[in-house]
């Protein structure tokens, strides 16, 4: 289940809880929405670090390029 869908999952159990005095599926809905949140958080960091490598690939491959360059004009 993604992120978004365990919020919004949480959000209907937090208020059929509160609705229907459930405490139990109240937090249950609470910690749904937090599962959620943190999963989005995680998916979003690991676009980040896949960003971040990226970039790190494409300056290490410009500076072989150059390195390369550099002693064939010897």
């Amino acid at each position: 289940m993604s992120g978004k869908s365990d919020q919004a999952k949480g959000r209907v159990e937090e208020a059929y809880g509160a609705l229907s005095g459930d405490e139990e599926l109240q937090a249950e809905g609470k910690r749904d929405q937090l599962a959620g949140k943190a999963k989005n958080k995680t998916a979003q960091a690991e676009e980040d670090v896949e960003h971040g490598i990226d970039k790190a690939k494409d300056a290490i491959e410009s500076t072989l390029d150059k390195t390369k360059k550099a002693l064939h004009r010897k």
